[in-house]
């Protein structure tokens, strides 16, 4: 017997394992160069209860024709725009990496009434430190490659590696348009996350994480480097089904 097929959302969402209407999200926002695969792991791992919504970034897979915003604050405006009409009552916000800051920054930007139970940023500085934590760009795309330990999971083929390296380049040149705004300072939850074998983050980089809410604030280690959801992977999806019972 086969499972629910893959489902296209709009231009910005995807839905990996598609479960009824009620199903409380959790969406999900890519690393650098990353694209909706990466959360096929964590999306069977959390049904049913609760449904991956990945996001579509353009310049890769699905959306390999479709142009990158110019800069970071278009970005936000745009994800916001094309995921308010799909969201669901108590939401989940997922990010890691540059994910994580796109997700708190969208989060944001949504009306009050379609903002998240709770955010959770993984593997990322918190907001203040960002873009001074960016890598070169002209070296740091192949830089991140290796870090996330993707380098070894593709092919074996020149050309795939360099549109990976470019979709990398494109994301990390966004990201250095990006300025922290620190009010208003919004009042949803956030549990910040840090992998345990992540050599470039240390855990007590996240305790300014809670600088960025008004609300609650929590933080933890888990197993993992980088990345922690992959495509083969489930990654934290035991921390992601707790958190939001307890938001």
């Amino acid at each position: 017997m086969t499972g629910p097929r893959p489902a296209i959302a709009g231009d910005w969402c995807y839905r990996p394992h598609p479960l009824p209407d009620a199903t409380p999200q959790a969406v999900c926002f890519p690393h650098a160069g990353g694209d909706v695969t990466a959360f096929a792991g964590l999306a069977a791992a959390l049904a049913p209860d609760l449904e991956v919504w990945a996001i579509r970034l353009p310049g890769r897979g699905g959306r390999f024709g479709d142009p990158m915003p110019a800069g970071f604050p278009d970005l936000v405006s745009a994800v916001a725009d094309g995921l308010s009409a799909y969201l669901r009552p108590g939401s989940l916000f997922y990010g890691q990496s540059f994910g994580a800051l796109l997700a708190y920054e969208v989060a944001r930007a949504l009306p009050s009434a379609f903002r998240p139970r709770i955010v959770v940023p993984a593997c990322a500085a918190p907001p203040p430190g960002w873009p001074g934590s960016i890598p070169p760009t002209s070296e740091g795309a192949s830089d991140l490659l290796e870090r996330c330990g993707l380098a070894t999971a593709l092919p074996a083929d020149e050309t795939i590696r360099e549109l990976a390296v470019a979709a990398i380049r494109t994301d990390l040149t966004v990201c250095r348009g990006y300025h922290y705004r620190p009010d208003p300072v919004p009042d949803f939850p956030i549990h910040a996350v840090a992998g345990s074998s992540d050599a470039g983050l240390p855990p007590a980089t996240l305790a300014g994480w809670a600088d960025a809410t008004t609300g609650a604030f929590t933080a933890s280690v888990e197993p993992g480097g980088h990345l922690l959801a992959t495509p083969l992977s489930g990654g934290p999806a035991g921390l992601l089904r707790t958190l939001h019972v307890r938001s």
